[in-house]
């Protein structure tokens, strides 16, 4: 019996399979061991994880934030302690998706969801890695960086008051509980990424997809083209952001000539395909 995790920032999930067949899933919040301790990563198993009637043999862990041995060591042990196994994988949420998405196969592979990220993808790890850096100097084109440059825009005067008018209804905030949301509570790319449904469902207004288009050119400006052979790729993405923004995507990728591969909302089922067939 094997136990996949795909992690973000914002949510976990996990999928229990047995001879091929997903036997159980479930979702619990976020872990990112940049922000969290092992203690409280398993705290929030404790509270949250809910496939208890049966035990894995084998845990694939696959995360944000798990970016080298130090890091990874930190969810491991959360994992160790509350599974009571010592055989488990960790890995980058990156590998992850680029596993799901393109299986054995070469291929550019892209998170788009809460963050972003991208690699060059060899059919079984990534090869070349533009670092994302976070959403306050990098993360291009991710739900963190779209709320923010809508949240920017806004209380800097540079939508119009309609639009302004249309995020205040929609929203029972002011600029004082924003910016204490920004700068003093835990996970603020969280909640600016709460944001992006106001762009999804206003995204026929003009200046609203210009926000989005401008993201997504940076993402593509900032990351992909740093990979020499990007033209000759297919480009694949994962998250919610490229799934929701797709007709978006495809217009900035037209833009620089670029292969649009496959969209997934979200790893898991690529993730399930990739372990179950012997890998």
């Amino acid at each position: 019996m094997i136990l996949i995790a795909d992690s973000g920032s914002t949510k976990t999930e996990w999928c229990l399979t047995s001879n091929g067949n997903i036997v159980g899933k479930c979702i619990t919040k976020g872990i990112n061991p940049f922000y969290q301790s092992s203690a409280d990563i398993l705290q929030n198993l404790k509270e949250e994880y809910t496939l208890n009637n049966a035990k894995p043999q084998k845990i694939y862990f696959y995360g944000a934030g798990c970016a080298n041995e130090e890091k990874n060591n930190i969810v491991k042990k959360a994992l160790v302690d509350f599974f009571d196994i010592d055989k488990v994988t960790i890995a980058s949420d990156l590998t992850g998706a680029a596993r799901s998405l393109c299986q054995n196969n070469e291929g550019i592979a892209c998170i788009l969801g809460t963050g972003s990220n991208s690699c060059l993808y060899d059919g079984e790890n990534p090869s070349h890695n533009v670092s994302p850096l976070g959403f306050i100097i990098g993360d291009e084109g991710s739900g963190a960086v779209l709320g923010k440059k809508l949240i920017g825009d806004i209380l800097k005067n540079q939508l119009p008051a309609s639009v302004k008018e249309l995020f205040f209804n929609k929203y029972n905030t002011n600029q004082a509980e924003i910016l204490d949301n920004i700068y003093k509570k835990a996970f603020p790319n969280r909640y600016l990424a709460q944001y992006t449904k106001f762009l999804s469902e206003n995204i026929h207004l003009r200046e609203i997809e210009e926000i989005v288009l401008q993201a997504f050119n940076e993402f593509i400006t900032r990351n992909l083209l740093q990979y020499s052979n990007v033209e000759e790729l297919h480009i694949h993405f994962t998250g919610s952001i490229a799934f929701y923004f797709k007709p978006q995507l495809e217009k900035a990728l037209k833009k620089h000539n670029l292969k649009l591969g496959t969209i997934s909302q979200a790893p898991m089922e690529g993730l399930v395909d990739y372990h179950n067939s012997g890998n």
